[in-house]
Formats: C-alpha cells, structure tokens, sequence
C-alpha cells in the first residue's frame, strides 16, 4: 500500500511540474521571441557598431550586479528554504524572512549601485577602451550605466517577488516577468530611435514593467523593513547563499575580462556576440531554465521529505525533456543558423554582411549551448539539495580553462578565441557537474538515461541528415522569403521526422509530455 502510495504521489509530483514547465516554457518563449524582436529593433535601428558594442559591454555590469545579489539567491537558497517554510510554518515566520532578505539587499544595491555610479567613467574606460575614446561616446556610456543602476534597483526586487511565488508554486506571474521586461524595451527603444541612451532606460523601463506584473500576487502582505539577523530561515539562506557568492565572483572576475578583451578587439565584435547569444539564451531560457525552474520547489520537497527515488526520478525525467527539446534546437542553428538570422535580424543598418557573420558566431557557439542546457538542471538538484558549495567550487576550473584556451587563443583569432574560451569554459563545468551528479545524486546509475541519450542522438542523426537532404532540393537565393521557406520546410519537416521516430522509438520523456498535455486537455473540455 505505501508503495502503491509513494507512486502515486510521485506520477503527480510529475504532473504538477509538467504543466508547471510547459507554463514557463509558454512564457519564456513569449519573452524570448520578444528577445528576438527586440535585438531586432536594436540592430535595425543602430545597426552592427560602436554604439551597440557599448551597450553590450556595459550590460554585463547590471546582470553581474542582478546574479550576485538576487539570481544566485533566488534559486539556491531562497525558493528552497522558503518552500520548508510556507509547508511546515506559518506566514509570521515567512514574512519576516522575506522582509529581513529585502532590508539587506536594499543596504547592499544602495552601497554597490553606488559605487558604480560613481565610478561610471573608469568602468567605460575598462571594459571599453577603444570605443569610448572620444568624449562623446564615453558620455553616452556614462550615461548608459548611470540608467542601468537604476534599472538593477528593480530588477532585484522583481527577483525576490519571483522566488516567494515560486517557492509557494505559482508560476503564472513570474513565467512572464522576462516577457514585460522585453516588451518595454521595444517599445521605448521604436518610438525614441534617435539616441542611444534609450538603450539604458529602456531597461529601467523593463525592470519596472516586471515588478508592476507581480504586484497583484502580493494581496495582503506584509511588507515593511526588517532586520531579524539571528532568524533560523534568514541564517539558513545565508549559509546556502555564501557559496553561491564565491562562485559568481569567480564568475564576474571571467565576465569582467572577457568583455574587456571584446571591447579591446574592435568596435563590432562585442556587437556580434551579443547577437549570436540572443538565439541561444532564446533555446536555453525556452528549454533549461523552464525545466529548471520546474522541478526546483518539487525536488526540495522530495529532498526534505527523505524520498531518493522521487527525487532520482524527477530529476532524470527533467534532464530526458531538457536533450528531447534542445537537441533538435542544435540541429536547425548548425544547418540553418543563416536563415534564422536573415529572417529575425536582418534590414535597417544590419547587412547581408551582418547576416552571414553572425550565423558564423552562432555555430561557433553551439557546443556552449548544449553544456549549458545539461548543466543547469544538475545546477538546480544540488540546490534542492541545499548543497550550494559544490555547483559553485565548479566555477573554479571552469574559469581557468576559460582563461587558457582565450589566453592562447584571441589574438590570433579575435573573438573566435574569445567564443573558444567560453566554450570551454562552459563544457568543462557541465562535465565536472556531471561527474559529481554521478557520484553524489546517482542521477546516471542504470540504463534509463543512456537509453534515452541514445534514442535522442539517433533521432538526431537522422533529423540533420533528412534537413540537409531537403536543402539540396530547394533553392538557396539569400532572401527572406526564401530564408523563411527553408526554415518551414527543411526545419519544420526535419523536426517532425525527430519527433516521429522518438515516438516509435518509446521515448518515456517525449510520452510523459504527450500524456500530461493530453490530461489537461480533457479537464478542461469536462
């Protein structure tokens, strides 16, 4: 009776969080085709140049500020030790962490956002020697990040907002904060194309829009500054939180140098790298970060209630979805990465040239994709775990091989050298974590995830060979209905011969989806 009991809680288990991913794949591919359109507008407006290689230099500053304070924290320490405390606490107890988390983290953005503010002309000068040597354009990046401070203000509490709700497992609101975000910026940056600094407050505008979104889930409150230090949920998040610190560090030192060897390259690279990793933050957000997200509350819970083989399964079923859906994404970026650009990208002041060197970029990004996708649910489950030292003594090594292969590499080949060092920065992480996972989570033990791995690859195979085989049929004139013709029928006919076989070939992943769709839709015909 137990056992028939713990499967049914776990089979339920898995179709909370399938429907809780396919809500947050919904919204993260609303805001990352708002992404799309958005990077579209910046070029079409700027173009390839030394305007938006500021942009994208300077932007590093506000996420590495936005992932030190609150990214790392939310999903290390604050969703799982606040899903503890909304099962087996009451509300005083939750309200008072959450005040004492917001009070600290207002002290601390006051002090930092401070001292970049004030030092928003030496930061221009470092990360971007070369393009803020006049005096006008090292204006505009002063200007640029002094409106970036302010954005990183609301960032940070729309993060907070974010993991309350998601640790309580309501996913509606937070699926779409990254989707107001992205909409502000359109529309800022559309209707006032005439000047760059738009592109600072239109992130002031984006991070406004999502913590406006989130404020009705926020009924009945209580909000008010709070400093309960010696509080056992604000201590316990400290100490989960404190690892995740060191290895953003390592993380902001690698980012800090990376842009600043960008920026030192010429006025364009950094301007193409950011477009190339528009389309794959698109695949990983669309794909890993929903998963992630997912099955984070339902494996701290499993995790607190001592149940190994739920959790093993859970994790295994998120990391079988997580190579079902990126995969194919490999696939159409390697053969029909310059289609995808010409259709999304090009017009305005971004070129043919443009086009082509940016689909370039992007297949020499793909193998960071891949790594990426399976790294950050092993990421999640340690976290569940409230294991947060070891993901982030990873960074370690990761960083080093970022710094010897880029080392060796960009002065001959420029900002490939730089795309090679993030590359193996990125894949020697999701193999160490890979590793660990073995050994610590047993995720890997038996065949199920080898058999399933296999499956996907021979699908793979099959799908690239089926999209090249239709390329050759079809003609190859570089325009965008001819750009868009191959993506529907050498993309979109490839991808349903990938899914077809999987489904002959009784992939539980690609069946475990298929059938919760298929109960939710019968609930709600009834």
């Amino acid at each position: 009776m137990n056992t028939k009991l713990e499967t049914k809680t776990q089979t339920t288990a898995g179709r909370s969080i399938a429907l809780a991913a396919l809500l947050l794949m919904v919204g993260n591919f609303a805001s990352r085709i708002l992404g799309l359109v958005r990077d579209k507008v910046i070029n079409h407006n700027f173009g390839v140049g030394a305007e938006t290689s500021l942009y994208s230099l300077l932007s590093a500053v506000p996420t590495q500020l936005y992932d030190f304070l609150v990214g790392g924290l939310v999903s290390a320490a604050l969703v799982p030790v606040l899903t503890d405390y909304i099962d087996q606490h009451d509300d005083g107890d939750l309200w008072q962490i959450i005040n004492t988390i917001l009070t600290m983290l207002a002290l601390v953005l006051g002090l930092l956002g401070g001292l970049v503010w004030i030092f928003a002309e030496p930061i221009n000068q470092v990360l971007a020697a070369k393009i803020v040597a006049s005096p006008t354009m090292l204006s505009l990046g002063v200007s640029m990040l002094h409106s970036m401070v302010i954005a990183v203000v609301f960032m940070c509490l729309s993060g907070v907002l974010t993991g309350l709700l998601q640790a309580q497992r309501r996913f509606s609101l937070p699926a779409f904060t990254s989707t107001v975000f992205n909409l502000a910026l359109i529309v800022l940056i559309w209707f006032w194309p005439q000047d760059a600094r738009v592109l600072g407050w239109a992130m002031v505008a984006g991070a406004l829009a999502q913590v406006t979104l989130q404020l009705p889930a926020l009924r009945g409150a209580r909000l008010r500054p709070m400093l309960r230090w010696r509080h056992p949920g604000v201590r316990r998040i400290g100490l989960l939180y404190a690892p995740v610190a060191l290895g953003i560090s390592f993380s902001f030192v690698g980012t800090l140098i990376d842009r600043q060897l960008a920026g030192s390259i010429d006025q364009q690279s950094a301007a193409y790298m950011r477009s190339a990793t528009t389309f794959i933050q698109f695949a990983l957000g669309l794909v890993a970060a929903a998963i992630s997200i997912a099955i984070l509350p339902t494996l701290s819970r499993l995790n607190s209630d001592g149940d190994e083989a739920g959790f093993r399964r859970i994790l295994g079923i998120g990391l079988k979805v997580v190579l079902l859906l990126i995969v194919p994404m490999l696939v159409i970026f390697g053969l029909l990465g310059e289609s995808v650009v010409r259709i999304l990208f090009e017009g305005g002041k971004f070129t043919a040239e443009n086009t082509r060197i940016t689909a370039l970029v992007l297949l020499a990004y793909l193998p960071s994709m891949l790594a990426a996708a399976i790294d950050q649910p092993l990421i999640f489950a340690f976290y569940a775990r409230k294991h947060t030292l070891l993901p982030n003594l990873v960074q370690a090594p990761a960083i080093a091989s970022y710094f010897l292969v880029a080392g060796l590499s960009y002065r001959a080949w420029g900002m490939y050298g730089l795309i090679a060092g993030n590359v193996a920065q990125l894949t020697v992480h999701a193999l160490v974590m890979a590793v660990v996972a073995h050994r610590r989570l047993r995720v890997f033990d038996g065949q199920a995830m080898l058999q399933a791995s296999a499956k996907i690859a021979s699908a793979a195979l099959v799908m690239a060979a089926s999209c090249w085989g239709i390329l050759q049929l079809l003609p190859t004139t570089p325009s965008k209905f001819n750009a868009l013709v191959l993506l529907l029928v050498a993309g979109g006919g490839s991808s349903l011969i990938y899914l077809g076989l999987l489904w002959c070939l009784k992939l539980d992943a690609l069946q475990f989806f298929g059938a919760a769709l298929q109960r939710k839709f019968k609930r709600k015909t009834a």
